[in-house]
């Protein structure tokens, strides 16, 4: 897919590798490019199949937004498919893109004896989106900020518990998801929310390895976050102390200039009382 990473063994064996790192700059730049197009996809994905569900939109207007987003997902694996250098490498790596565009190819005619498989193949198409964000989310994660990291949190808890509430039968709504993903994503576990499709116990199994890494970096912001601030208390405290410290060196420094030019005025003086003397002795 778009993102712009190493090509990771997880990613290998997904079949979402993305561009490799060692690629030319071009396709790297595209890859990134792409990144935001397609969350955005998977975002407006998300809506309208949850809207199907409860038709609340109309079923030609879903079919349309298929088509295009089918469209835009084969022109994306074909740009950086020209663009890489090594095409069978990428191709290998993102085997998935491929299975994803020959089994949406029933989309195009609106084949609904294989609906089973679009809804799975939705499941993927989603996750297959939302993969080019993982570098840079981890790049985000990974500088420890506290806000940013709770303001991921939330976006990964949003997404999850709507995407939950599309593909599980027990989970109506999607306040409902969220509740669930925010209870499975700290390992709480209440048990009032529970999924009983397959496709819904694997989100939640995922959610649950997720989680323990997710508060781990929460945990780490925190702490990193609280250390910054007595880092900048004390940083204060030492900025107050060296303008202390500068300030008596002024005066110290004044204050030698002001007992030399009196030395010096001494010096005069003394000088003049001898002159003087020495002037005084061939009159005696």
């Amino acid at each position: 897919m778009t993102a712009l990473k190493s090509s990771s063994s997880l990613g290998r064996w997904l079949g979402l590798a993305g561009i490799a790192g060692d690629e030319n700059e071009k396709a790297k730049r595209w890859a990134q490019r792409l990144e935001w197009p397609m969350l955005f996809l998977a975002l407006w994905m998300l809506i309208t199949w949850y809207l199907s569900l409860r038709e609340e939109i109309n079923p030609r207007l879903h079919h349309i937004s298929d088509i295009i987003i089918w469209l835009f997902f084969l022109a994306e694996t074909t740009l950086l498919t020209l663009l890489a250098d090594r095409k069978l490498r990428y191709l290998r790596t993102n085997w998935m893109n491929l299975v994803i565009l020959v089994l949406g190819l029933p989309i195009l005619w609106g084949d609904s004896s294989m609906i089973s498989i679009l809804r799975m193949l939705r499941i993927v198409l989603i996750l297959s989106l939302l993969m080019p964000m993982g570098s840079t989310v981890h790049t985000i994660l990974a500088r420890n900020n506290l806000g940013t990291t709770l303001l991921v949190s939330a976006v990964f808890v949003g997404l999850s518990g709507t995407l939950i509430s599309i593909i599980d039968p027990a989970i109506d709504t999607p306040w409902n998801g969220i509740w669930w993903a925010l209870v499975t994503i700290t390992t709480v576990g209440y048990g009032d929310i529970v999924p009983i499709s397959p496709a819904g116990k694997l989100v939640g199994a995922f959610l649950i390895l997720l989680g323990i890494g997710l508060f781990s970096l929460l945990t780490a912001s925190f702490s990193v976050y609280f250390l910054s601030r007595e880092e900048e208390e004390v940083a204060d405290k030492e900025s107050e102390l060296l303008g202390r410290i500068d300030r008596v060196e002024v005066r110290l420094e004044r204050l030698e200039g002001n007992i030399s030019r009196m030395m010096e005025f001494q010096r005069q003086i003394l000088h003049e009382y001898e002159r003087e003397k020495s002037a005084k002795k061939p009159l005696e």
